[in-house]
């Protein structure tokens, strides 16, 4: 029987207890799941850890841990030269992330030894052979196109190397100082140019508005007169043939109704001529003197005056022969 009080017992038990409790919890590891494992024993690949728990020996095994999550890595600003000769200050951002599968965490811890630097210069080398094809005013235009080949040729480059490059962006592009000034220069004397041919424009268009506002308001006036001449004209036109309608009704009612009232009506006319200023006339018996001044203008050769009476005013006509 085994006595328990011994303390030599006591620790011929404890102790293995102790280590295999050290042991278990030693070799107990920790993967999350945006890492990957690789366990490697003596120095050498053993297999493949997924995010969770995972259990090594110690002392003989050791865990890589490797991060899949997207990274970003900037790119080194540098002078390049264009197809223009002109320098310019360029600098980019990467954007990558290790693929999650087995050949691809392996690649990225056994084909390169530094992601950050090595892609890095890549870019850089990609970006003065992109960049030297263009000029000036296309580097500045087509950026969308440089992202486009940087991004597929730094994926073609670091493919061995198990990770994938998410997105490729140029951040800057900075012309010479001198040269900004120039593009500043030109540019100003180019905005005031279209400044005033767009002034000369809208002169030349004003004054077309006013003149074609000029002739429309005279035709409008001509037009106007001639309506308003017209309606006057019809007016009169009518005026008169009402006028007319009238005496011709007034003749027509004086012929027949009224004949002698007619003729009576021009001897008081008559009458009222001849007695203007108090001239006198002495008329034949039995004759009319609405007749004798109708014959007026034939008789005037054959009125003779004669002498003023004492103690009248007018002197009096007598008809003579002829």
């Amino acid at each position: 029987m085994v006595d328990l009080t011994d303390p030599i017992t006591d620790a011929a038990i404890i102790i293995p207890l102790l280590v295999v409790a050290w042991a278990v919890v030693s070799s107990a590891r920790r993967v999350r799941p945006t890492e990957r494992g690789l366990v490697e024993r003596f120095g050498k690949y053993r297999r493949f850890a997924q995010g969770g728990l995972t259990f090594i020996f110690p002392f003989v095994d050791r865990l890589i841990k490797v991060n899949t999550t997207e990274r970003m890595t900037p790119v080194e600003p540098q002078e390049i030269i264009t197809k223009d000769k002109v320098f310019l200050r360029t600098d980019a951002v990467i954007f990558y992330k290790i693929r999650p599968d087995e050949d691809s965490v392996k690649a990225s811890e056994y084909n390169v030894a530094n992601f950050n630097a090595q892609i890095d210069t890549l870019a850089r080398t990609v970006l003065r052979d992109i960049i030297g094809g263009m000029d000036m005013v296309e580097a500045n235009t087509r950026r969308a196109d440089i992202n486009s080949k940087l991004l597929e040729q730094l994926e073609e480059l670091t493919n061995s190397w198990g990770i994938h490059i998410t997105r490729a962006e140029i951040k800057d592009i900075i012309p010479p100082v001198d040269l900004v000034a120039s593009m500043e220069e030109v540019l100003k004397a180019d905005n005031v140019r279209q400044a005033n041919e767009k002034k000369a424009i809208a002169v030349r268009v004003l004054a077309e508005g006013e003149a074609n506002a000029a002739v429309a308001t005279a035709e409008g006036q001509k037009k106007s007169q001639i309506l308003r001449a017209e309606g006057e004209k019809q007016a009169e036109i009518l005026v008169a043939e009402g006028q007319a309608k009238a005496t011709e009704l007034t003749q027509t009612a004086l012929n027949h109704y009224f004949v002698d009232n007619a003729r009576s009506f021009k001897e008081l006319e008559v009458t009222q001529a001849a007695l203007q200023n108090n001239t006198k006339f002495i008329v034949p018996e039995g004759k009319s003197l609405t007749l004798i001044m109708d014959e007026r203008k034939n008789m005037a050769d054959t009125i003779t005056p004669i002498a003023a009476q004492p103690g009248t005013d007018t002197p009096k006509k007598a008809m003579g022969s002829k």
